[in-house]
């Protein structure tokens, strides 16, 4: 029986790394995550495309720019405030607030900065406006089923591939 290949409607779990442009670990996923190829998972589709016709136990390396990954850096999404102006338990880089609009939608803001009694926040993914390169590991293949095909994950993974 020949070994199975990376293809559309096949349930893929992998393990990566995502490196940032100076080649640091930025985020590192040793257990398994899972996808279904070609069935709108949310997978980065140059990662995707990269993986097509690879096997179990193959690694891939795919260099995504900014328009590939995640994105450019938008300025209005940054915000400096007076640090007295933020509550105490957001006083520190890298904590996370969750602010929410009139319409009711919601945005993870991070503090990435404090300087001079000023904080700011910044709703831009870290890598935004970065060239990242994921090394990735295909760990299993299998077929989809239906359901599977339909929702873009396996029955079995317990929530979307994270992969974007």
């Amino acid at each position: 029986m020949a070994e199975p290949v990376v293809a559309q409607h096949k349930v893929i779990y992998l393990t990566y790394s995502i490196l940032d442009g100076a080649g640091s670990v930025f985020e590192q996923y040793d257990l398994p995550v899972g996808y279904v190829h070609g069935a709108n998972s949310g997978l980065f589709d140059k990662i995707e495309q990269a993986l097509d016709g690879h096997r179990v136990g193959d690694k891939v390396e795919v260099v995504l720019s900014p328009s590939e990954g995640f994105g450019e850096h938008k300025a209005e999404l940054t915000y400096t405030d007076d640090i007295e102006n933020v509550p105490p338990e957001y006083r520190y880089v890298g904590a996370e607030v969750l602010f929410e609009n009139d319409q009711g939608e919601q945005m993870t803001f991070r503090v990435s900065d404090i300087k001079d009694g000023r904080l700011t926040v910044d709703g831009n993914h870290p890598l935004a406006g970065r060239t990242a390169t994921f090394v990735v590991k295909i760990v299993s293949i299998r077929d989809a089923t239906p359901e599977e095909i339909a929702e873009g994950r396996p029955a079995d993974a317990g929530g979307a591939c994270s992969v974007h």
